[in-house]
C-alpha cells in the first residue's frame, strides 16, 4: 500500500442500546483518501451505516504510513504502529544511516503483530531494525476504494462499454465488457 494518503479520523458515537440508554464511545479510524473532505465522508458512510445515533467526527489528520499489513484472519481485531528503521551505509561518510518508517499492522495480539511484520518485511532488500511496535488507538482500517472517489456516480455499474474500431473498414462498435 506504498504511495497511499492516510489520514486518522476522530469520532465520536452516541448510539442508543436496545433498553434505550446511551452507549457513547470515541476512536479513530484510518482511512486511505486524496483529501480530507473524502476522508471524513468515508468515515461517515462506513461507521454510519452502524450506528443509532449520532455520529461526529472531532478530528481529521494527515498521517504518514508507509507500509500496511492487513490480516485475513477473522480475530485479528487489533491494530499496531510499528516504527522500523531501515538501516544504510553512507559511502561519503562511512557511517551507517536510519531512516524511520511508520508501518500498521492487523493482528491478534502483540506477538501475532511482531510476526506479521516480520514476515511482511522478510523480501526486504534493506537491512532494517523493529524500533517499537505499540497498540494503536485504531478501531478499523478503510484502505482505498474507486468506489469512494468524488464524483464517481458510475462506480458501482457492473458492466462497462469498450469502443471498438475495425481499421480495414472504419465501422466502430459497442462491445460490452463484464468485469
Amino acid at each position: 500500500m506504498l504511495g497511499s494518503n492516510w489520514f486518522e479520523c476522530s469520532v465520536k458515537v452516541d448510539r442508543n442500546q436496545m433498553i434505550g440508554q446511551e452507549d457513547n464511545y470515541s476512536g479513530n479510524y484510518l482511512v486511505d483518501a486524496l483529501t480530507c473532505g473524502e476522508a471524513e465522508k468515508r468515515v461517515m458512510e462506513e461507521v454510519g451505516m452502524y450506528c443509532n445515533g449520532a455520529l461526529a467526527i472531532t478530528g481529521v489528520k494527515n498521517t504518514k504510513i508507509n507500509e500496511l499489513f492487513l490480516s485475513e484472519d477473522e480475530n485479528a481485531d487489533k491494530w499496531y504502529k510499528a516504527k522500523v528503521m531501515f538501516v544504510t551505509m553512507d559511502e561519503k561518510t562511512e557511517k551507517e544511516k536510519k531512516t524511520a518508517v511508520t508501518m500498521v499492522v492487523q493482528a491478534n495480539n502483540f506477538d501475532d503483530a511482531l510476526n506479521r511484520l516480520k514476515d511482511g518485511m522478510r523480501g526486504s532488500m534493506m537491512d532494517y531494525e523493529i524500533d517499537t511496535i505499540q497498540r494503536a488507538k485504531i478501531l478499523d482500517v478503510f484502505p482505498f476504494s474507486a468506489d469512494h472517489i468524488a464524483g464517481n456516480a458510475d462506480a458501482d455499474v457492473p458492466e462497462s462499454k469498450n469502443l471498438t474500431v475495425d481499421l480495414t473498414t472504419g465501422n466502430d462498435s459497442d462491445t460490452t465488457v463484464a468485469e
